[in-house]
C-alpha cells in the first residue's frame, strides 16, 4: 500500500473509533488546496498531531481545531458536495500530499471502516 493509501486507511479508522475529526483554521475558515486538474480540496486529519504537523508546514497563523464525527458526516460533507469539493485525508510530507475523495466516498469509506 502507499503512504498516500496508509494515511487514507488510517483517517478512517482512526475517526471512527475516535469520533473526532481534526482540520486547520484560521479566523476566515479552513485553507482549500486546488489541484492540477483543478479539482479543489478541503483537507481534515485523523488526530490533533498531524492537523498540528500541517499548521506548522502551512503557516500563516493556522490553528488546530476538532469536529465530532457526526458533525464532519451530517452537516460539512453534504455542504463540501454541495460547493463541489472533495475531502482531503490525513495528508502528510513536507508538501502536504495525499488522497482525497468526493464526500460520498468519504462516507462509503467511513461505513467500511466501522
Amino acid at each position: 500500500m502507499s503512504q498516500s493509501g496508509s494515511q487514507a486507511a488510517a483517517f478512517f479508522r482512526d475517526v471512527s473509533r475516535s469520533g473526532v475529526v481534526w482540520l486547520v483554521r484560521d479566523d476566515d475558515g479552513s485553507p482549500t488546496h486546488l489541484s492540477v486538474d483543478g479539482t479543489r480540496s478541503l483537507p481534515f486529519w485523523s488526530s490533533s498531531p498531524r492537523a498540528q504537523r500541517a499548521a506548522k508546514v502551512w503557516g500563516h497563523g493556522l490553528r488546530v481545531a476538532s469536529m465530532a464525527l457526526d458533525t464532519w458526516c451530517d452537516c460539512v460533507l453534504p455542504d463540501v458536495a454541495r460547493d463541489g469539493l472533495v475531502i482531503g485525508i490525513n495528508w502528510s510530507g513536507p508538501r502536504l500530499v495525499g488522497w482525497s475523495f468526493t464526500p460520498e466516498e468519504a462516507l462509503k469509506r467511513l461505513a467500511a471502516a466501522n
